[in-house]
């Protein structure tokens, strides 16, 4: 005769039954190691009722991951993904904005930066592409529709080409654009302060307000002073560039610009031609030494003009110069560092800053001139570097007054 089996226990029969549940959950490591300390100290004190299930302080401390008395392998725990690593792009990001140094939207978007700088240079080669015809013939029709002279018609649409490249730029962007000033101009200071303004108004005509845009400007001493102007009398941000000289970014300095653009790549080419050293380490780099200095200075005496290191030869100058305010990349390098995963750490800080031995300088007019004029290289690239911007610029023109009134009278 088969035996019945034994009546449970009456307290089992009194129990509420609890919901078994089986949970795949990714646990954070606190829940983790208290479930394990959980599970010892269960281990250690033995229980009354083997069917007692865990208290209410526990399940506080792990709610409702220890309802049933079911096998482990009910619960299974996924393991924890390992984390994704940054790239050195990202990782600069983090330290310092980056600035797309293009006129190509196509690398824009594809880098994400927060502002961008264009140049004559830029400018005419993005205007020579297959895909940026057509603000080539927006601005050719708007020269002709103001009229004037065959010179004034082209200088009108080139000044157009700029603001268009630089609209477009800005609907993918959250930041400014900066455009800039005819090089040409770069020793007339009330020449540079009226073509600026006409860049506002241009911008100020399709919607874009002047707070989204820098204006450019050779870093002569007509340059500041131009940009002082502006700065104070017309409430328009400037964006001193082709500045190779400490000289230059002091006055840049006590004249309250927003921003300037001190050169990296070009004064280290200097170096290498002028000089029998050829190679260089880091920390030896004359142009990153050069930006160091200088954003030294300004961070140790509290001035407010930012400092964006420009014009980079290799990712490891970019590197040397993390955590300075702003860097503007060309997409050859931004594209090299977005492949590049190597730890990255500030290089610049204010805490240096501060530690730093410089002492506070003034320029006047006659000063800042002996000054710049007693570092050869700086006096070389600041010529060099406005003879090639308005050679590029004479070059827009050209190309421009072709498609505007045929080849025969554009030469």
């Amino acid at each position: 005769r088969r035996r019945r089996p034994p009546a449970r226990p009456p307290a089992f029969r009194r129990r509420s039954p609890r919901p078994l549940l089986s949970l795949s959950l990714s646990l954070s490591h606190t829940h983790t190691h208290t479930l394990t300390h959980l599970r010892a100290a269960q281990a250690r004190k033995p229980r009354a009722d083997p069917l007692d299930f865990p208290s209410e302080a526990t399940e506080t401390a792990l709610p409702r991951l220890l309802i049933s008395s079911q096998p482990r392998a009910t619960m299974s725990v996924s393991p924890v993904k390992k984390q994704k690593m940054e790239s050195a792009l990202e990782q600069l990001k983090q330290h310092t904005t980056v600035v797309a140094d293009t006129g190509d939207f196509h690398a824009i978007e594809e880098y994400k930066p927060l502002d961008a700088t264009t140049n004559p240079s830029l400018i005419l080669a993005a205007a020579q592409m297959p895909d940026y015809q057509q603000l080539v013939e927006d601005a050719i029709a708007y020269g002709k529709k103001l009229g004037g002279s065959e010179n004034e018609q082209v200088t009108n649409a080139c000044d157009k080409l700029f603001v268009l490249f630089g609209a477009e730029i800005l609907k993918r962007i959250p930041g400014r654009v900066s455009t800039e000033v005819d090089a040409r101009l770069s020793f007339d200071k009330e020449g540079m302060v009226k073509r600026a303004r006409q860049f506002i108004d241009l911008y100020k005509d399709i919607g874009i307000s002047k707070d989204r845009i820098l204006i450019k400007l050779s870093s002569t001493w007509e340059g500041i002073q131009a940009g002082k102007i502006l700065e104070e009398q017309h409430g328009i941000h400037c964006n001193m560039t082709l500045l190779f000289s400490f000289a230059q970014a002091v006055a840049c300095a006590e004249a309250g610009v927003t921003l300037i653009s001190p050169f990296v790549g070009r004064i280290l080419d200097w170096y290498v031609a002028n000089t029998d050293k050829k190679t260089y380490e880091l920390s030896e780099d004359p142009g990153v030494k050069s930006v160091t200095k200088i954003y030294h200075y300004y961070k140790k005496f509290g001035y407010k003009t930012i400092v964006m290191g420009a014009s980079f030869r290799n990712t490891g100058q970019i590197k040397a110069l993390t955590g300075c305010d702003f860097l503007t990349i060309s997409p050859k390098l931004l594209g090299e560092l977005s492949k590049d995963n190597s730890k990255l750490t500030p290089k610049l800080s204010v805490k240096d800053a501060q530690g730093s031995d410089l002492e506070k300088v003034h320029l006047d007019e006659k000063t800042f001139r002996w000054l710049h004029n007693e570092d050869q290289m700086a006096m070389e690239k600041l010529s060099d570097g406005i003879r090639k911007f308005a050679a590029d610029a004479i070059k827009l023109e050209v190309m421009i007054k072709e498609r505007m009134f045929g080849t025969a009278n554009g030469k």
